[in-house]
């Protein structure tokens, strides 16, 4: 039942020239400002070199603010895709490598977090060592899974902390939706070795390719890991995730909160399936004295249970093989790992190239030890006058958030008090956290790749079993410093910017106003506007989980969006693939609103001056200018094929374009008129806040 997990509970991600000669500026022509330490992009922020004037900016303002930039800049071999984000993790993971070689440079005595930090990361980095070692490491966890007979054997086995394999429930320790003050097990509906369902039952030619190249590998890692008879039992693995599949939930009604949250009890769950060994898995788990649980989809978890009984403990044997190798893959033999990389990484995802084994390092740290990097990370690059700067912008958002929300014409008083309240109770994180994590109890041993990441996933498993005996942490945060993100926590009510993202082009303490509040301004108002987004809004101002809108404001409020998730229905990044507007509605309020709050506190920031001209652009130019680029981006299709089925963030080019074409400001600023591609009648436009 249970596969040992961590997310980020709740959070919702951002996961990321002058005008066109026909098209003069809405300002006159008025003295620049004064003279300040020059930005890090252009002369003030934009990169006007990017630009492709030759496509207007009604007909596709991500081309023409992006054009030649796209045009010029390949995705380097090791990317799936290249663009503002990835440009900034790579600059991250450079500035982090340097951290580690200079830690482990200067050494450490044993158990200190400089000797972890070292051994970590060069017991990853050492590939040649991993090969001599062999299957050596994992040997033990084949031969336990070789050795089932029983499905209670089987649920214990996969409900081991340590051990890293999939199943078709998971279960983590999360917070309560519905009492921010505690932490809670959550079970949901797991076990796909393809991204989701969707692989399994589309018949379009390029999934079923993919289906028969999924089963082409697991025969592969099977024949690897010295199983025989591999290809009758890859095909006997692809039918049980088949079947697990058709048991799960639609992706875009995973999103519904309400549906999303069931309290029961373990006698409930035990009701669900009476002869599935739930108490076994919990027990296994270090979870036995566990009374509830919050379960996700409610009505996948009795057929899953079934499937699970149903299906033979040596089909199970089979899928457990495989997972334990594909979960493992990087610190096992090249042989392995390369095999997993030619599917996930070249077949799935359209990846040329593995990427670098330094870089690959990198990240293992990071998620071992994150928080011990982000320590000196964050004294390196991240000068405490970037985090006086971000508590005012988000501040003066915060600002127009509240005059915003009293303008609107289709909220009721008396939600609009409570919309209020929650808004003062935001709290925003900005860099890094006041009180860093403890590792003590975290054994790093140099050389020893698998073990290694084997405790690292003991370790944080025990960290959030100890979550359930004490109160939330609301201190803590969910994402590392030097991660190149930011979330909103609906139970918190918390707003996080880590240091890593508050860099060019997205935040620069040098760029013109206008462009810092088309960039991170934007960002800052994307994760407020998760508040208020058709999931965030079912929060209150305290985090519980509850309804606090009056029912007509409701129903006004899905009028509304839903002609939001029609426009992003509409869109089609690759021919018979559209976007899914209710899978991606939360990030397209999130940005719809976010942009448009974040104008309206940009003009406030001018104190009722107009905007100055500079190189011949406007404000409101500059502006969405800042917007437009620090979404610029190219990917491959087959990772964009990916994103359109699996995440809830809409493509690049249409956070830009499907969010500057609700705005009214945006077509006074770039002159777009009707019979412009982008164009939207007043009517048809969506403002939300």
């Amino acid at each position: 039942m249970i596969t040992i997990t961590r997310r980020a509970w709740g959070a919702s991600s951002l996961a990321l020239l002058a005008g066109c000669a026909t098209q003069s500026p809405t300002t006159a022509e008025t003295p620049a400002a004064p003279a300040r330490p020059p930005a890090a992009i252009g002369a003030f922020g934009v990169d006007l070199t990017a630009r492709d004037m030759s496509v207007k900016p009604g007909e596709n303002f991500f081309r023409y603010a992006n054009g030649t930039w796209l045009a010029n800049t390949p995705i380097p071999a090791d990317r799936t895709r290249w663009g503002a984000f990835d440009m900034l993790r790579e600059k991250s993971d450079g500035d982090v490598r340097t951290i580690i070689e200079e830690v482990a440079l200067a050494g450490g005595a044993p158990g200190s977090i400089q000797q972890k930090i070292a051994d970590f990361y060069n017991s990853f980095l050492n590939q040649d060592a991993i090969d001599a070692r062999a299957r050596a490491p994992i040997q033990p966890e084949l031969d336990q899974i070789a050795a089932l007979r029983t499905h209670e054997q089987t649920m214990r086995l996969i409900s081991t902390p340590g051990i890293s394999v999939n199943s078709p429930i998971a279960a983590f320790v999360g917070l309560d939706d519905r009492n921010p003050n505690r932490y809670i097990v959550n079970m949901t509906h797991a076990g796909l070795g393809l991204p989701e369902r969707e692989f399994y039952r589309r018949a379009d030619g390029q999934f079923s390719q993919i289906r028969a190249a999924y089963v082409a590998h697991i025969e592969r890692m099977l024949t690897l890991a010295g199983v025989s008879g591999a290809a009758a039992k890859a095909r006997r693995v692809m039918a049980l995730e088949t079947a697990i599949a058709e048991r799960h939930w639609p992706i875009a009604d995973r999103r519904d909160r309400d549906r999303t949250y069931n309290l029961k009890t373990r006698a409930e769950i035990r009701a669900l399936a009476p002869n599935f060994p739930w108490d076994a898995s919990f027990e296994a788990a270090g979870m036995g004295n566990v009374e509830e649980v919050v379960i996700a989809e409610l009505s996948a978890m009795r057929p899953l249970a079934q499937l699970f009984m149903a299906t033979p403990v040596s089909t199970w044997r089979d899928y457990l093989t495989f997972h334990l190798l594909t979960a493992n893959a990087a610190v096992l033999p090249r042989a392995i790992d390369d095999a997993n990389f030619e599917f996930f990484g070249k077949t799935l995802n359209g990846q040329p190239q593995q990427r670098e084994r330094w870089k690959r390092a990198v990240a293992a740290v990071n998620g071992g030890l994150g928080e011990a990097i982000g320590q000196i990370y964050v004294q390196r690059h991240f000068p405490p006058a970037a985090k006086d700067q971000m508590r005012a912008l988000v501040e003066n958002l915060r600002r127009a958030y509240g005059e915003r929300i009293d303008q609107l014409s289709w909220m009721s008083a008396e939600t609009k008090v409570a919309a209020r309240e929650k808004l003062a109770t935001f709290r925003p994180k900005i860099g890094y956290p006041d009180r860093w994590r403890d590792y003590a109890a975290l054994e790093v041993v140099a050389g020893d790749a698998f073990g290694n990441n084997k405790r690292q996933q003991v370790f944080d498993w025990n960290f959030d079993l100890a979550r359930l005996a004490r109160p939330t942490d609301k201190d803590e945060w969910f994402m590392t410093p030097q991660t190149v993100n930011a979330y909103y926590n609906p139970t918190f009510n918390e707003i996080v910017f880590p240091a890593a993202i508050l860099q060019p082009p997205f935040f620069d303490p040098n760029a013109d106003p206008a462009v810092n509040y088309g960039a991170i301004g934007g960002v800052i108002g994307h994760e407020m506007g998760h508040g208020f987004d058709d999931q965030g809004a079912k929060s209150d101002a305290y985090g519980v989980l509850r309804d606090w809108w009056n029912a007509n404001d409701v129903a006004a409020f899905t009028t509304v969006t839903d002609k939001l998730v029609a426009q992003y229905d509409g869109f089609t990044p690759l021919e018979g693939i559209n976007v899914n507007g209710r899978l991606t509605l939360g990030e397209n309020i999130g940005d719809n609103g976010g942009l448009q709050v974040s104008r309206h506190a940009y003009r406030l920031s001018l104190g009722g001056a107009e905007a100055p001209v500079i190189d011949g652009m406007s404000g409101d130019q500059r502006f969405f200018m800042g917007w437009a680029q620090a979404w610029r981006q190219n990917i491959r299709d087959e990772a964009l094929r990916n994103q359109v089925l699996t995440d809830p963030h809409s493509p690049a080019q249409y956070r830009c374009n499907g969010t500057v074409r609700n705005m009214d400001s945006w077509y006074e600023a770039f002159g777009v008129v009707e019979g412009d591609a982008l164009y939207l009648a007043p009517a048809d436009r969506v403002t939300i806040w």
